[in-house]
């Protein structure tokens, strides 16, 4: 007899709640084994108690005291930053081997884009989900890569208001830091920019991310096409990731240098845009939230190959 690789999430305010359904119904190689808060009354923890999880109100140290603990061979930490430096040396010395999966923009672990770079960082003990505009971005900026080298890129990041929660309003200048570093190290970027907008409309707006990117001169159908395979490979996991419309071409051959911040001068290259909108699977909180949808289902993907990877439990 065999089991599931058990995992506990850290952090019950929007992102842990809506990991935790996506694992409680989607789960093939890992099961939940602990729900972790700070708030005895947030409705995160209400739920995993209802849906018969395990449930700590004290933090990670309430995660250690848990029987449960003994059997937990990967955590999801979706607190914040600076917690999550604390949590890692934490939980490292209580259990050397265990994995970590940051939905947070510490970085201490590698940049995890599943569809670029994921099958890499299987054996890592720490990896890092980038950020929700990172997760849905920095694919496209490595699908112009492939074709042609990319001396720049910029991405916005627009979501609605309310599906920022505290967190990830704590993290605004760690979310523009991490993801920037991101498109350069994952995308291939020489030089990477970000931006997010809270945007306060209503109804809420769904998730909708804008790429710019500055490449060589090249074949603009197979920038075109290798994007297109991209968003394909996305939707594999996150269904509801699409473009808005046809990439968008600019052939620029200046007559004097254009200089790019970061980059240099630059005479000539290829500008792709390219408009992207996420809608969520409303696992949790209401479609219009894909930023939520995108982190937790890379988070999701990545922690299903490192439990398949690691293989089953005999029970």
């Amino acid at each position: 007899m065999t089991r599931k690789r058990k995992v506990a999430i850290l952090g019950s305010g929007n992102i842990g709640t809506d990991l935790m359904i996506k694992i409680l119904r989607h789960g093939e190689h890992i099961e939940m084994g602990a729900m972790v808060g700070i708030d005895v009354g947030s409705d995160g923890l209400a739920r995993a108690a209802r849906l018969g999880v395990a449930t700590t109100h004290e933090g990670v140290e309430g995660l250690t005291s848990l029987p449960v603990f003994d059997d937990i061979d990967i955590v999801f930490d979706a607190t914040s930053a600076g917690a999550h430096l604390k949590t890692d040396a934490l939980l490292r010395s209580k259990k050397p081997g265990i994995r970590l999966v940051d939905l947070t923009p510490a970085a201490i672990g590698p940049y995890c884009i599943p569809v670029v770079n994921g099958a890499a960082h299987l054996g890592a003990p720490n990896v890092n989900m980038v950020t929700c505009g990172g997760q849905a971005t920095i694919p496209i900026v490595a699908a112009v890569s492939r074709v042609a080298p990319v001396h720049y890129a910029e991405i916005v990041a627009s979501i609605s208001s309310k599906s920022a929660g505290p967190g990830t309003r704590a993290n605004i200048d760690e979310f523009t830091e991490t993801t920037s570093k991101a498109i350069e190290v994952v995308g291939g970027a020489t030089k990477g920019k970000a931006i997010i907008v809270l945007n306060p409309a209503e109804p809420p707006l769904i998730m909708r991310d804008t790429v710019y990117t500055l490449s060589e001169l090249t074949d603009e159908k197979a920038v075109a096409e290798s994007i297109e395979r991209m968003v394909r490979d996305v939707q594999a996991y996150v269904p509801g990731y699409r473009l808005k419309q046809r990439v968008q071409f600019d052939r620029i051959e200046a007559s004097a240098p254009i200089r790019i911040p970061g980059v240099g001068p630059r005479m000539h290259g290829l500008k792709t845009s390219i408009f992207l909108e996420v809608e969520g699977a409303a696992h949790y909180l209401p479609s219009y939230a894909g930023n939520l949808d995108i982190m937790t289902s890379a988070a999701l993907r990545t922690a299903e190959a490192m439990a398949e990877r690691m293989g089953p439990v005999d029970a």
